[in-house]
């Protein structure tokens, strides 16, 4: 290996320069490296040859004539794909070398196996100590339940949100997505933020970063976990009921659901004239939140029962009329036809060379001056591997004898 990587240089947004080596998969890893990607950053997502990530391979469904997933596909955009084979020596070292110019090295392999590689955080920073290195796992890296295995579904479970999640007296339910890789896929991200600002205020070194999917749930639960803490009692599930708050839940009304957030004194009254029952607002069992919270089951069977002669279309007419926070409860076609959805930049397409327009969620993240953009395509798997390496110097020489020695195809 010749010369060093060129970083990419334009106006791509807040982290454009920043490089990160992103050898994470499936998708609490490729959640994070995404936003930092959708940031500006040049993101080079190392995968093994031949399979690459496994959500490549989880399909149906898929975009059009797509080899890949639409489940790789929602988490692999603004990404460079090289195939590396860390368990060759020669894999090995060409993520050495990538490393030593790295920003950023993001990866979720089971706690220890980097270590073993000797690409952990020690090894790594011996050539470039001002790597910012950040290791996802299950149940992090230290504790007697580290080596265990973890899915999504066990950390809602073991997290707690299983626990409060389905209606009441019903069987535990996980909440739709996975959001216990999403959610520690954020604090990686915000980490990893944080890091590199500390860098730059400090004395220029990186640091370690450890974020697993099991601590992330323990701090989601928040005012939950604050309620057993200031009772000594578990909170169990309500459906979508509020323990502390009244009216705020979902009601059936003729031809669906509505969803209502009385979550003020002020608004109460409103509620009470929009369905036409300003008797509710006098009635003393309803007259503030924690009366209604201690007669919750008297006032839902009135409520119920209001809600159900009601079309969803009127219901939602009236309330919003009264200036009461409500919606229906809408599904993925209406979502991305909400106008404010489109308004907001949050429905995205990106052509693809085989796929054709893929559609997905855009960045929540907006800036007035370094806006986030969606430029790459989920890469196909390999898509970029002479290309990223001829940056770091690499000679086309050198890239036949990588291949000769199994590093790569």
């Amino acid at each position: 290996m010749t010369g060093e990587a060129e970083h990419a240089s334009g106006e791509n947004g807040p982290l454009d320069g920043v490089t990160v080596l992103d050898a994470s998969r499936v998708l609490v890893g490729p959640f994070c490296t995404m936003q930092l990607g959708d940031l500006g950053a040049d993101v080079v997502k190392i995968e093994r040859p031949g399979t690459g990530d496994q959500t490549r391979g989880w399909h149906p469904p898929r975009y059009g004539d797509a080899e890949e997933s639409a489940y790789y596909m929602s988490v692999n955009r603004n990404k460079r794909s090289v195939t590396l084979d860390l368990q060759s020596e020669a894999g090995r070292e060409v993520f050495r070398d990538l490393a030593a110019e790295a920003d950023v090295v993001v990866e979720n392999f089971r706690v220890g196996a980097m270590e073993d590689w000797e690409l952990g955080y020690e090894d790594l920073r011996e050539d470039n100590p001002e790597l910012v290195y950040c290791g996802l796992s299950g149940y992090g890296e230290w504790g007697p339940q580290k080596d265990r295995p973890a899915y999504d579904i066990m950390m809602q479970a073991e997290g707690g949100m299983m626990s409060i999640t389905g209606e009441e007296g019903g069987a535990p339910v996980r909440v739709g997505v996975a959001i216990a890789d999403i959610g520690a896929g954020m604090y990686a991200a915000q980490a990893i933020l944080a890091a590199l600002l500390e860098r730059e205020l400090g004395d220029g070194t990186g640091q370690k970063i450890d974020v697993s999917l099991l601590d992330g749930q323990v701090a989601w639960m928040s005012y939950m976990a604050s309620n057993y803490f200031a009772t000594g009692e578990s909170p169990g599930r309500m459906g979508s009921k509020h323990p502390t708050i009244a009216p705020y839940q979902a009601f059936e009304t003729a031809d669906g659901y509505v969803v209502v957030a009385c979550a003020s004194e002020h608004i109460w009254p409103r509620f009470c004239d929009a369905i036409g029952r300003s008797d509710l607002a006098d009635d003393p069992r309803f007259a503030e939140n924690a009366d209604r919270v201690e007669n919750r089951e008297e006032l839902d069977a009135i409520l119920d029962e209001e809600f159900a002669a009601l079309e969803t279309a009127d219901a939602l007419e009236t309330l919003r009329e009264h200036d009461v926070p409500a919606s229906d409860v809408k599904d993925m076609e209406a979502v991305f036809e909400n106008p404010q959805v489109e308004a907001r930049g949050m429905h995205q397409s990106v052509p693809h060379p085989t796929a054709g327009e893929v559609e997905m969620p855009g960045s929540p993240m907006h800036f007035s001056r370094t806006p986030t953009s969606i430029r790459q395509y989920p890469p196909r798997l390999g898509e970029h591997t002479d290309d990223v390496l001829a940056e770091y110097g690499f000679t086309e020489a050198e890239l036949a004898e990588l291949r000769d020695a199994g590093a790569f195809d």
